[in-house]
């Protein structure tokens, strides 16, 4: 009976070890997607194998941070390294143009990519009408206004706190997610931005709410769950001086207003505001957690409360910036990309803290921001 039971044992055994064994690798070779520090947009070409990627003039291309998105167990590495090389850190001072080599997780497909670099400038009109996928796993927004003989092109990738919310397995299609498209706005298409629920997930992570919210600047998913607040990294390269922010937005409050687990009496507001502010080597961007403290902070926009009011209908807002602490604006740093422009959008201002109440909906369109 015990030798039976050893070889009953040994042929599981056996049995499980060629399953794991067959069990086949992934043989997709490809980009899925490109994000960075600094990449304003990136579009990728599946048929013709190109990846254009647009970053501000300012930019240091012997250090472009690359984050590729790639099918599971695939890697990627350049065709030609070079010095400055170290992954995700690309050097592009000698060339705005590099192939890199993906290689499939079985290693047996490659696919050679050329990486495309083109000086792109901050748009100032923003209309919530484009997405970069019909196939995304949720919305993404994005801005794109083509060269002219007189000026370079505008593009801009929105950022959200969407890649954080899917953690949750809480949606199940993109409207589900806190930020999505509303095809009815002022002008074709707006933004929606709704506090949502974060379920069990949420509640074992203290972060039981997630406000809707779009930026320009870029979400660290690796800090996502860590801290919150700096994931949240906000801003890209602005040319000019800001004068004022405007648009329209509708709002309606959640009914129950919770901070934390708590019930509080309290009724959710919106939270408009954009910030403008000096870049160096130690401060490369501001985040959730001093974009209103930093002493590199010139000039801020933020709507008062007495206007962040619930309306059914579309609301035309118009918000100057204000001079920080009588701080000016130097002509000679401006003109070499050393200040970033941030605007961001809430559907709970207390959001970032998961506060807020479920569902808080705010819908955003047809923003320009005006410029000397």
């Amino acid at each position: 009976m015990k030798i039976m039971k050893l070889i009953t044992g040994l042929l599981l055994g056996l049995m499980a070890a060629s399953c794991i064994q067959d069990e086949a690798l992934n043989s997709e070779a490809a980009i899925d997607a490109c994000t960075g520090d600094e990449v304003q947009l990136a579009s990728i070409n599946a048929e013709e194998k190109t990846v254009t990627i647009y970053i501000s003039r300012a930019t240091d291309l012997s250090s472009l941070k690359l984050d590729f998105l790639l099918p599971e167990g695939a890697s990627i590495a350049p065709a030609q390294a070079v010095a400055g090389d170290k992954a995700p850190y690309y050097d592009f001072s000698a060339s705005s143009a590099r192939d890199f080599i993906v290689t499939s997780e079985d290693g047996e497909w490659k696919t050679t990519y050329s990486i495309i670099l083109i000086e792109t400038e901050l748009p100032t009109t923003f209309h919530f009408d484009a997405l970069k996928s019909a196939n995304s796993t949720y919305d993404i927004f994005f801005e794109f206004q083509a060269a002219t003989s007189d000026s370079a092109p505008y593009a801009l990738e929105w950022a959200s706190g969407n890649p954080g919310y899917k953690l949750t397995g809480m949606a199940q299609s993109a409207s589900d997610y806190p930020t999505s498209i509303d095809r009815n706005g002022v002008s074709q298409s707006c933004v929606r931005l709704e506090t949502k629920d974060t379920g069990s997930f949420g509640s074992m992570m203290r972060m039981p709410i997630a406000a809707g919210n779009i930026f320009i600047g870029t979400f660290d998913m690796s800090n996502a769950l860590n801290d919150a607040l700096k994931a949240t990294q906000i801003g890209y390269p602005f040319l000019k001086i800001p004068v004022a922010l405007k648009g329209y937005f509708k709002y309606t409050p959640g009914e129950v207003y919770k901070e934390g687990n708590n019930v509080v009496d309290k009724t959710d507001r919106f939270d408009i505001y954009a910030i403008f502010y000096e870049t160096d080597e130690q401060v490369k961007f501001l985040d959730g957690s001093n974009r209103f403290v930093s002493d590199h902070l010139v000039k801020l926009a933020r709507i008062p409360a007495e206007e962040a009011v619930a309306t059914d209908s579309w609301k035309e807002f118009y918000i100057p910036f204000e001079t920080v602490e009588n701080r000016s604006v130097d002509t000679q740093k401006l003109a070499q990309g050393k200040y970033k422009l941030g605007i961001v959008f809430s559907s709970s201002i207390e959001g970032d803290l998961f506060n807020g109440a479920v569902g808080s909906t705010l819908y955003i369109d047809e923003v320009e921001l005006i410029y000397e």
